[in-house]
């Protein structure tokens, strides 16, 4: 394969199919209409038919914000992921990846040099969380309820739909340093609303313990509890392809009852 270096970012190329069709939105005043949310049915991690619809969200009912963290292996890095919730039980999620190409492997090298293209999947959490924790092997997710009000939710949900406009009109390349699954949840927002930079932002598997330490989530549990009570792959696994699987995964995480 061509290395890519020197190239322009590109919506046009061979893409693997499950990255293959990007998001997009049309806001009409409080109403979001998110086209092209994948969610794609899966026989096995590598066996699936892909999937997509579109749904219309009332920004007047956006309620929450969760995030995900799903550790592969590593305790120092992880995957994140967050998701809205919205009155009456829906819910969005956005995973930021990188975009291959058909043939094409993700290499954390090859993440420093503009080998991939960026890309913010718009799923629904029977794909998105369902894939992590019951196709593929040896992952395990935590789900922490962000302690946010419905406006800062509104915004910060806002913020991600701008930006998958954005990669819809104009691709980026992605960065494991600086446009990563972390980073660029801090960078999507105005500089004056940024959080304050820790390290744990680049190793991010620590990234709960820092948001814990700031008060970001929702919770009076001490840590290392908070932790154990919010790995939800066994509720996953039992919930599987049920209708009710997001409410079923939060079932005694903390905060998630409010």
């Amino acid at each position: 394969m061509p290395n890519k270096c020197w190239l322009q970012p590109s919506n046009d190329r061979n893409w693997q199919p499950d990255v293959a069709v990007l998001a997009y939105s049309d806001i009409n005043g409080n109403r979001v209409t998110l086209h092209n949310i994948r969610n794609c049915d899966y026989r096995s991690e590598t066996d699936f038919d892909v999937r997509h619809y579109d749904k219309t969200f009332d920004l007047e009912k956006i309620r929450t914000a969760d995030l995900y963290m799903v550790y592969w292996g590593s305790p120092h890095m992880a995957h994140t992921m967050v998701s809205f919730g919205f009155e009456g039980g829906d819910y969005v999620c956005f995973s930021i990846e990188t975009r291959k190409e058909k043939g094409e492997a993700y290499s954390a090298i090859k993440g420093l040099f503009r080998q991939f293209e960026l890309i913010y999947v718009v799923g629904d959490e029977r794909d998105l969380v369902r894939l992590r924790t019951n196709y593929r092997q040896g992952e395990d997710a935590y789900l922490y309820r962000l302690r946010a009000s419905p406006k800062q939710v509104r915004t910060f949900f806002l913020d991600y739909v701008r930006r998958v406009d954005d990669l819809h009109r104009r691709p980026e390349w992605y960065s494991a340093l600086t446009h990563n699954c972390t980073t660029s949840i801090r960078t999507q927002r105005a500089s004056a609303d940024r959080a304050p930079w820790d390290w744990r932002m680049l190793v991010n598997g620590y990234g709960d313990e820092m948001m814990y330490e700031r008060g970001s989530i929702t919770t009076n549990l001490p840590m290392a509890e908070l932790k154990q009570r919010c790995h939800i792959n066994e509720r996953a696994r039992a919930a599987d392809k049920a209708a009710d699987f997001s409410q079923r995964i939060r079932q005694g995480v903390p905060g998630t009852e409010q």
